[in-house]
């Protein structure tokens, strides 16, 4: 595999949920979602190379998405179950979904940032339960805390994290 197909693959990888959900607000039927999914995929990857990289891949992507499904109502136009959306209405979902996603993206940015600033048990009590997939009873066991006093310390960090990605949000306006 090439550095392209690498790349566009990774990048894919990263804006198909996004991309289907798009998909999904559009098209009803649940196998014409997997058929015109499929025609994005194929659609980005051979395309690539008319990405402009100093545009967000998912936006672009979207925006791949939405002629595919753009085809795929023409094709279905007489299918009266097939609702057909105005060029406006597809404007406004194309940049919905494209700035939800770039929101969440520095959201998760905000996630990491905030995860750095966790110390001592609080930090281990987070690798364990979300990097090691451990359930509060194991992480007890593993630092002598009650399950009860772990899922409690738990929810704490939760809310300190959450705090504190609302706050760079805040800082940087993408508060939503």
């Amino acid at each position: 595999m090439d550095d392209q197909t690498r790349q566009a693959t990774r990048l894919w990888t990263l804006a198909q949920p996004a991309v289907s959900a798009f998909i999904m607000s559009v098209v009803r039927d649940f196998r014409d979602r997997d058929d015109v999914l499929q025609d994005v995929a194929v659609a980005v990857i051979e395309s690539f190379d008319r990405w402009d990289s100093e545009r967000p891949f998912v936006a672009w992507a979207i925006g791949v998405a939405r002629n595919q499904v753009g085809l795929y109502l023409r094709r279905r136009r007489r299918d009266q179950r097939v609702l057909e959306f105005d060029p406006q209405t597809m404007d406004s979902l194309e940049i919905a979904f494209a700035d939800e996603v770039a929101d969440q993206s520095l959201r998760l940015d905000f996630l990491h940032e905030c995860l750095k600033s966790l110390e001592g048990r609080a930090r281990t009590m987070c690798e364990l339960r979300y990097q090691q997939d451990l359930k509060p009873a194991a992480i007890a066991e593993s630092i002598g805390m009650t399950a009860n006093s772990v899922a409690k310390s738990l929810q704490r960090i939760r809310d300190q994290l959450r705090e504190c990605i609302d706050q760079k949000a805040m800082a940087e306006g993408v508060l939503s």
